[in-house]
């Protein structure tokens, strides 16, 4: 049987590690393509940057859009948790509910996927509650160390990564892609 292939378009290593462990039967390969940050809701945002990716790379793409969302700020910060991060870590993410009684969060994860130029979009959404606490883990992949899912005592950090990737918000959103596939 042949692996269906796919291109991922990410310069994020971390991430392809991850959708590669879990996306079985698929043979996924990256093109680090430094696409546009659009503002928007995140079904939106994934679209656009599909397109724009389609448009780079001539063919069939992959591209994913990954939010953070504090339920006490209303869903922010959302699609713009790459720039909260960078300016603020997780501690800062943390501090930032300092005011806050609400700590529940969470983490989402779209895919979204054309075949080419001028071609419908398909977008594979997964989300996955927890809340925002101090930073715990190792501090290597993101806003891993302050997210702790629901049911768990451990952050994303801190968890074997196979069990992260079977509860992740990334594996509900791939395992919507793999019944496309299907």
């Amino acid at each position: 049987m042949s692996l269906r292939k796919l291109t991922f378009v990410t310069g994020n290593i971390g991430k392809l590690r991850e959708v590669n462990a879990i996306l079985t039967g698929f043979e996924i390969t990256n093109v680090d393509v430094d696409l546009n940050e659009y503002q928007g809701e995140p079904d939106f945002i994934a679209e656009k940057k599909c397109r724009e990716a389609a448009q780079h790379v001539k063919g069939p793409v992959l591209v994913e859009d990954t939010s953070l969302c504090f339920n006490a700020l209303g869903g922010l910060p959302g699609p713009y948790i790459k720039w909260f991060l960078k300016k603020l870590g997780p501690e800062g993410l943390h501090k930032m509910l300092d005011g806050f009684e609400d700590k529940t969060a969470y983490a989402q994860c779209i895919f979204a996927y054309t075949e080419g130029i001028d071609q419908p979009v398909h977008i594979f959404a997964g989300q996955c509650p927890g809340r925002i606490v101090a930073p715990k883990g190792p501090r290597d992949f993101g806003w891993d160390p302050c997210f702790q899912p629901d049911e768990f005592d451990q952050t994303f950090a801190e968890m074997d990564k196979s069990v992260k990737n079977q509860i992740s918000h990334r594996s509900k959103a791939l395992e919507k892609l793999k019944q496309f596939f299907e």
